[in-house]
């Protein structure tokens, strides 16, 4: 059943995707669960924070349609307003990024709140009640884009891939978030870690579940991305994979989750009445 929101009505929820270690779906997660969040009645706005723009590309967003980019809005060359493009998904903008925003550390140098250029350029969002949630996409590195994506967020959404070293690379990006919270954002929290490129015929997949729920209990999703060949392919047609193939499993894993993201936040607001 369909969750439908209030736009205007809530505050918004900002979610950085993030995970230091490549490889581990934070890029098709943030695709397919902002569609699958539009999907399910919300208003979605997905930034791409990673210079090799692959968020984009996988929304069907050419080269030649990212005539503004978040480079230009972390430069202070245009408000974020001007850098949305709509996607053919109702309910689903994105902000595009391109090769430029490989030189924004470089550039915005020593400069005054450079840590805090996203959180700023973000704030008339909040304001306006456009959007219910909005995505960050960052790039598998501590950077300055990165340090900026989580000075933004209300909360981090970690993709793990169940294999050999997640937990290690997990443990690393709990300390930067430590980090960020002493200097940067007190209220940044962990929204949950979402299990990815699960496959129930290895056993390996199955330990490394049991033991990130171990470590981390319920902050770990119920729902388990698998190991989904139709999800390897949409990226290459520039369609998440809920368009590509709705009945694929990957799709309605995603579909799962995005409910189940939904009803934690609707549980937390409530908590917090």
């Amino acid at each position: 059943m369909a969750v439908k929101s209030e736009p205007g009505k809530r505050a918004l929820r900002v979610l950085v995707v993030a995970n230091q270690k490549g490889g581990v779906g934070k890029t098709t997660t943030a695709i397919n669960l902002g569609t699958a969040l539009a999907a399910v009645g919300e208003k979605v706005l997905l930034i791409d924070c990673d210079p090799q723009g692959n968020a984009s590309t996988g929304l069907g967003i050419r080269h030649a349609q990212r005539k503004t980019t978040l480079y230009d809005v972390l430069m202070g060359e245009v408000p974020i307003t001007q850098a949305v493009v709509k996607t053919e998904l109702p309910g689903l903008d994105l902000v595009p990024a391109d090769p430029d925003l490989s030189g924004v550390e470089l550039e915005l140098g020593q400069q005054a709140r450079r840590s805090f250029k996203l959180r700023d350029a973000i704030d008339p969002i909040r304001q306006s009640g456009a959007y219910t949630y909005v995505l960050i996409d960052c790039p598998p590195s501590l950077n300055l884009l990165t340090v900026n994506a989580m000075a933004a967020a209300d909360a981090v959404l970690v993709p793990l891939q169940c294999e050999f070293f997640a937990l290690e690379g997990l443990s690393q990006l709990m300390r930067t978030i430590e980090l960020v919270r002493g200097s940067l954002n007190p209220n940044l929290e962990i929204q949950g870690v979402v299990l990815t490129m699960y496959d129930r015929r290895n056993s390996l997949s199955e330990q490394v579940a049991s033991d990130v729920r171990s470590h981390f209990g319920q902050t770990v999703y119920q729902t388990v991305i698998p190991r989904n060949v139709r999800v390897s392919e949409a990226p290459s047609f520039g369609k998440p994979v809920l368009v590509y193939d709705l009945k694929c499993a990957g799709s309605q894993a995603y579909l799962k989750l995005a409910r189940e993201v939904v009803t934690r936040e609707r549980d937390r607001r409530a908590q917090a009445a």
